[in-house]
């Protein structure tokens, strides 16, 4: 069975609909050293860099923690301490993919720095760059920042760029869309809401297609943005 990491606060629906799914389901603690906003995401407070290795921001519960222990992943503290203002919050949130690594250099915490370090390397001036990116391959991007867009680009990554806004996230003027999504198989992207409901759905499902990608609705209103689901495969 896969595991996912998803926002304690995903509604019941969205629960249900990815235990459907047949998905071991773990949910992320809230950390008030962050924006109450962004809390409890995943991909604020975690780091997926594979399988069997995440980085996690070093003051969450024990009990979390062991938790994703129980299943046989190694789990290494972050070096950095949060604060709630940017971007001291975004020492986590960088994209991982089999040969890359994007981020905003600057700002990546250094016990995950020292694991991708082998990974070419695309540094972009957004530190929420997870947040900002969709992963629908390892060679395959969707984002609404022109920055990782043109970067990725420039690395022979296939980017979607998308136009801002459309997607929801309180306490913020609008989410981003890797918040709204993760895979949970090598074909299958989930989201918090449904793409039927979103000014640009038309692109992302042509490009989807393109990338043999199925989307997955965990519920039929707005896109919203509740961090990036994290699927783990044990």
């Amino acid at each position: 069975m896969k595991t996912v990491i998803v926002d304690n606060r995903i509604n019941e629906l969205e629960r249900n609909n990815l235990k459907k799914l047949d998905l071991n389901l773990i949910f992320a603690p809230t950390c008030n050293d962050i924006s109450e906003a962004i809390s409890s995401h995943p991909d604020e407070i975690i780091c997926k860099v594979s399988d069997s290795l995440l980085i996690a921001y070093k003051n969450l519960p024990k009990e979390f923690i062991s938790s994703l222990e129980c299943l046989n992943i190694k789990v290494l503290q972050s070096f950095n301490t949060f604060k709630k203002e940017y971007p001291y919050d975004v020492a986590l949130n960088g994209v991982v993919l089999k040969n890359f690594f994007i981020h905003n250099i600057k700002h990546t915490d250094p016990i995950l720095h020292n694991h991708i370090s082998k990974k070419t390397i695309i540094n972009v001036k957004q530190g929420y760059t997870k947040c900002s990116t969709a992963v629908i391959s390892d060679s395959a991007i969707i984002t609404s920042d022109i920055g990782i867009a043109r970067a990725s680009s420039a690395f022979n990554l296939d980017v979607l760029l998308l136009p801002p806004g459309d997607i929801l996230l309180p306490g913020f003027d609008y989410g981003f869309i890797g918040g709204t999504c993760g895979l949970i198989g090598k074909n299958l992207l989930a989201f918090y809401g449904s793409l039927e409901k979103y000014k640009f759905k038309n692109k992302v499902l042509n490009f989807l297609n393109k990338h043999n990608i199925t989307p997955i609705y965990l519920s039929n209103e707005k896109l919203v943005d509740r961090g990036s689901i994290i699927c783990i495969n044990h």
